[in-house]
């Protein structure tokens, strides 16, 4: 079938690795939902397609709140009338300590990171199911593969997504639903991902600054994600894995394979977690 008649949902898709992969998608020939908590960066994604656009559709979308999401699936049938590929990729961090984190920092991360996908999966699943065909990619990270301090709640979360893909996955398996699932874990990528606390409640908006260690990692995390591959190199591998049916999606990042291989030890040995630089 053409890439011209498939349709994909996109979350997250206003900024960094989401609109990316929305860029590409729209660049392939999909029709295209690019949802996200802000209506302004998804207008200004769909800008960007150029010759494109008409593929594609804006829909401000919460996804820590299920009838936000209901929605989006809604309009996205109504206007395109089926359902291809869905991006589940919104996701916020709040760096600091356990300490001082307060139990709404860690509802907010919770439902936008992982209860966001959940969300997106009910959602998406039942109608892949009907129609015999689709494909559901998670966003996770390294993160979701191998633990850092100072990112407690962001680690939990993209642990959950892998978890969470990977339950999915099996299951799929089993019964033998014609369906695609894939996770993406990607390292070092040069998003805004660690001043996402700017989407955030008003009531949280100082969140993860709080004590001079959790501030200098934060910093020295900002400063290495600018120095990152760009969000496109991940497109591109979103791309690829899916054509390839591909489960776990992680890029040929060295940061990444050493991560998984040190965790891989600690855990076939049963040693004491290895500190590793952020």
């Amino acid at each position: 079938m053409s890439t011209e008649s498939k349709v994909a949902i996109v979350t997250g898709a206003g900024t960094g690795i989401g609109k990316a992969v929305a860029l590409a998608l729209l660049g392939a020939g999909y029709r295209v939902a690019l949802a996200g908590r802000r209506a302004q960066p998804l207008h200004d994604a769909v800008a960007a397609a150029g010759a494109a656009a008409p593929r594609a559709m804006a829909v401000p979308t919460n996804v820590a709140d299920p009838e936000s999401v209901r929605l989006l699936f809604a309009r996205t049938r109504e206007a395109f009338g089926r359902l291809d590929l869905l991006f589940n990729n919104a996701g916020i961090s709040v760096s600091g300590e356990m300490k001082d984190y307060t139990l709404a920092d860690w509802d907010d991360v919770f439902d936008v990171n992982l209860r966001g996908v959940a969300y997106g999966v009910q959602a998406a699943y039942p109608i892949m199911i009907r129609q015999r065909f689709g494909h559901i990619v998670n966003t996770a990270s390294m993160a979701g593969l191998v633990a850092n301090g100072y990112l407690g709640s962001y680690v939990v979360t993209k642990h959950g997504v892998v978890a969470l893909s990977e339950s999915l996955y099996k299951e799929l398996q089993v019964t033998g639903a014609p369906i695609g699932v894939s996770v993406v874990c990607p390292g070092l990528i040069d998003t805004n991902i660690m001043r996402s606390s700017r989407n955030r409640p008003e009531d949280l908006a100082e969140a993860g600054k709080a004590g001079p260690m959790a501030q200098a990692f934060g910093q020295a995390l900002s400063d290495r994600l600018a120095g990152g591959y760009p969000p496109s190199e991940v497109a591109d591998q979103v791309a690829a894995g899916i054509r390839e049916g591909r489960f776990y999606i992680v890029p040929a990042q060295p940061e990444v394979k050493s991560g998984i291989a040190v965790r891989a030890q600690d855990l076939l040995e049963l040693r004491n977690p290895t500190l590793r630089r952020a």
